[in-house]
């Protein structure tokens, strides 16, 4: 199954922030953003497009908290707010005033969409062929016969 655009990882919004460097590990090597938001449990695209809705202030504070929960590298639990600024810059802004509203299905999307149509046409289908035999056996089935009008006084 194919990710979606918005998580795509070659046309994600949040490349430039998922892959910039939060800093260097102990054994020397980067640390990006992405492993980082890994290795704490959480969704990096989830995360990055929750932190490009908030302001930039209460972005910078939710990373840093972050950002301190990870093992010291080459820097300290109190440079977190610095790096988390500089990282926080690399990410989509969106205000309140950009959110953008839900995805409207439209005409040309349920055209793409063809298996609810064609499971529609199979159930009418089906219905329609129950029907007709219903139907045929209701003509088909023999004639009642009508009861005996034989009295008791003739036997």
């Amino acid at each position: 199954m194919a990710l979606g655009p918005r998580y795509s990882l070659i046309h994600s919004e949040f490349n430039e922030f998922l892959f910039a460097t939060v800093g260097e590990e102990k054994n020397g090597m980067r640390l990006s953003v992405l492993s980082a938001l890994t290795r704490l449990g959480l969704d990096p695209w989830g995360e990055a497009a929750r932190l490009s809705g908030l302001h930039k202030d209460a972005a910078v504070r939710a990373l840093a908290a972050a950002i301190a929960m990870l093992p010291e590298g080459n820097w300290k639990v109190s440079d977190s707010e610095a790096i988390a600024g500089g990282l926080v810059n690399r990410l989509p802004r969106r205000g309140a005033s950009a959110i953008q509203p839900r995805h409207r299905d439209t005409i040309r999307d349920r055209k793409a969409r063809p298996g609810i149509s064609i499971w529609l046409m199979c159930v009418v289908f089906a219905a329609a062929l129950l029907f007709a035999a219903l139907h045929r056996y209701a003509d088909d089935a023999p004639e009642p016969e009508p009861p005996s009008t034989v009295s008791a006084t003739h036997q």
